[in-house]
């Protein structure tokens, strides 16, 4: 999950750091009015050590259940108590039985909200749309439906190779809703890193584009998801989103259009629950210790912590419009930009392209645009933007921010209070979050409206974890 650090990169972070005069190096309190009105205060922290399982219970309920859990929580440790070695496993909320996107969009609809904005998508070249939650039902809807008719279901395998798109949201979702297993692959990886990930999992379906949008230029896309696919025998169709109407190369009886399959299918799907251990979806690790490592996240442990994860470490408010600048692939998207703010009924923008394009300036644009609330991306943009603007932000309005997030690596403290000042306007509380792929949300964090904030430092463990920090002999 995290990123490396170069050398030069903390040495200029120390050197700028140094010229900081003491009094920027002051502690920085939650702002009253949002600590007034947390989500979670400061006895979440007692109450999850007092009894975890109860508290991630708790957690979990805030989701719609068809069935309830007979067991929360069963543990294997990885040495037995005899101190044997064995596999370690871990189970949440086993023979309960849920839908995860029947949580994330269909209650929503149900509970009368399904005319507010779901996702604000802006392409790179300008276009837009605008999702509400009753479109996104009918879409993930007719997305089921299509996968079923291509012979997806439960348990299958569907890798996901597609930019930021409308589509691959609904293409996530619709996977979800009928049991298989999701995994999506960044757009910018090869043919050779994508034709792994659809070998080690077996996939049946490949999802992609004809092309994406990339620093103003068209690039193809389905060139190297055909030479992923070629000879695999698990793979039975690659279904195609026309992003760019660029010519494509075309397997007839294999390929299909998107827009075909999906346009012609039912908008009416019923959801069916499945077990909270059943495979959701499986991410990759990113492979610098060697070969990259499938990650299998279960429904009902996963949504719980996601949906609660977002909504406790962004404060999340029904009238926010939440900004998670990850590319969908990656597991900060997974969490923070697909299910938690999805299941918690929330107001999303996302963004094709690239921060740059067609200028500098055009993340600040889009935060004015959609009136961006809750703001999370990386401290490698946010030091670019350090760069682009070495004068400040000045003659951009982002009043509407409350909340900014970090996520990627460590922030140095330079950045922070950049970040801080000009796109927080001094006020906003910085999220700064430590976790892993494998953790599924961020482990260590502040809470918004508890912990007061220490530029350069992500705080103390979330409630519901412990943490220890170990040497390389344990």
């Amino acid at each position: 999950m995290t990123s490396p650090r170069t050398e030069q990169a903390e040495t200029a972070d120390a050197e700028q750091d140094e010229t900081v005069p003491d009094a920027e190096q002051a502690l920085f309190p939650p702002p009253a009015a949002l600590a007034a009105s947390a989500n979670v205060t400061e006895e979440a922290y007692a109450r999850a050590e007092a009894d975890p399982v109860a508290f991630w219970e708790e957690a979990a309920r805030r989701l719609d259940w068809e069935m309830p859990w007979e067991t929360a929580h069963t543990w294997i440790p990885p040495v037995a108590a005899d101190g044997t070695p064995q596999v370690p496993a871990a189970t949440w909320f086993a023979g309960g039985r849920l839908n995860v996107a029947a949580n994330c969009v269909d209650r929503h609809v149900a509970a009368g909200r399904g005319e507010k904005v779901a996702l604000h998508f802006e392409g790179e070249p300008g276009d837009r749309r605008t999702i509400t939650y009753r479109d996104l039902q009918e879409e993930v809807s007719r997305a089921a439906n299509a996968l079923t008719a291509l012979g997806i279901g439960p348990g299958d395998r569907v890798v996901i190779y597609l930019p930021v798109l409308v589509e691959t949201i609904v293409a996530t979702l619709a996977v979800a809703r009928i049991g298989a297993v999701h995994s999506l692959v960044f757009g910018g990886f090869s043919a050779e890193a994508l034709r792994f990930r659809v070998e080690d999992t077996g996939a049946k379906l490949l999802i992609t584009s004809d092309g994406q949008n990339r620093r103003g230029t068209a690039v193809a896309t389905k060139p190297q998801a055909d030479e992923a696919v070629a000879g695999v025998a698990s793979i039975e169709h690659v279904l195609v989103v026309r992003r760019t109407g660029q010519d494509v190369p075309w397997a007839p009886g294999r390929d299909v259009w998107w827009h075909d399959a999906v346009g012609s299918a039912s908008p009416v799907h019923e959801p069916r629950a499945f077990d909270a251990e059943h495979p959701l979806f499986i991410i990759y690790t990113s492979g610098t210790t060697g070969r990259p490592k499938g990650l299998v996240h279960t429904s009902g442990g996963y949504l719980a912590h996601a949906s609660w994860a977002h909504w406790a470490h962004f404060d999340a408010k029904p009238d926010d419009v939440h900004w998670c600048t990850a590319d969908l692939a990656w597991v900060t998207a997974h969490t923070y930009e697909i299910y938690g703010p999805l299941s918690n009924g929330l107001t999303q923008v996302i963004y094709e392209g690239t921060p740059d394009t067609p200028h500098r300036g055009r993340h600040l644009e889009i935060i004015e645009r959609y009136g961006v609330t809750t703001y999370y991306t990386a401290p490698t943009l946010i030091r670019s933007l350090m760069g682009w603007y070495p004068d400040g932000v000045a003659g951009h309005d982002l009043s509407s921010i409350r909340l900014l997030g970090s996520v990627g690596e460590a922030i140095n403290p330079a950045a922070w209070r950049w970040f801080h000042r000009e796109i927080g306007g001094g006020s906003a509380p910085v999220v700064d979050t430590w976790w892993q792929s494998e953790t599924g949300a961020a482990v260590i964090a502040p809470l918004p409206g508890v912990s007061t904030l220490k530029p350069g430092a992500a705080g103390r463990a979330l409630p519901g974890f412990r943490v220890d920090v170990v040497d390389d002999d344990g």
